[in-house]
């Protein structure tokens, strides 16, 4: 399957070789964005935080604050993926859930759909404003916002497997799985609220591994599809 418009869901951890940033890791994720934009893909991009910040580990720090302190975890990130994009002569937008004054521009979804369609990757950040809520939640509501073809999650896993593979040698790798499966064993692709709200609104969500992302791109049959019907 070939999509035309896309969010792809990052980890913080994607910019990182430990905690922090690493120059090469982000020259390395920028220009596989790059290739993939080359190929005429309409990208919009959600990146997480825990590179950062982890909300749950902060177990002195109310949920609240916690989830507060990874929002601006997200908008560090967003602001040096942006950078490192730009460098690469790719024109990027951020759009913020919560705007920093002077820094990020707040979430507006007719800027979003105009910069797509002039060919610029929008970088969404800090969640979606809100406490007790994950950017797997954030990565889906903006999917259906901007009308994606469907959600790419690039991880370091090939697909979605019945069990940890690193773990479980006899983990079954899924091809093709639906949402009501998804939910019903509990397998952790995204949190359960993003995986209602794509079910719900019909956007599939590709699982595949982080080094494939530009020939998935290009409509490689690889990772695991998650969507409302299964495919042999």
């Amino acid at each position: 399957m070939k999509f035309k418009r896309v969010l792809l869901k990052l980890s913080g951890e994607s910019l990182s070789s430990g905690f922090g940033i690493d120059r090469k890791q982000c020259e390395s994720v920028s220009r596989s964005i790059k290739k993939c934009v080359g190929l005429g893909l309409e990208l919009a991009i959600v990146i997480g935080g825990g590179n950062f910040w982890r909300g749950r580990t902060g177990t002195e720090i109310s949920r609240i604050r916690s989830d507060q302190m990874g929002m601006l975890a997200t908008s560090m990130n967003a602001l040096c993926l942006s950078d490192f994009l730009e460098r690469l002569k790719i024109k990027t937008l951020i759009q913020s859930s919560v705007g920093i004054n002077g820094i990020l521009k707040r979430f507006s979804i007719d800027d979003t759909l105009k910069a797509l369609k002039k060919g610029k990757v929008v970088i969404f950040s800090s969640g979606i404003g809100e406490p007790f809520f994950s950017t797997d939640t954030c990565a889906a509501l903006r999917a259906c916002e901007i009308r994606a073809d469907a959600i790419f999650k690039a991880t370091n896993v090939d697909g979605i497997y019945s069990a940890d593979p690193k773990i479980d040698k006899e983990a079954k790798k899924y091809a093709s799985i639906s949402f009501d499966e998804v939910l019903e064993k509990n397998l952790k692709v995204m949190d359960m609220t993003a995986i209602s709200l794509c079910r719900e609104n019909n956007i599939p969500i590709l699982v595949f591994k982080f080094d494939d992302l530009e020939r998935v791109s290009g409509g490689a049959n690889l990772g695991s599809l998650v969507s409302n019907c299964i495919f042999e």
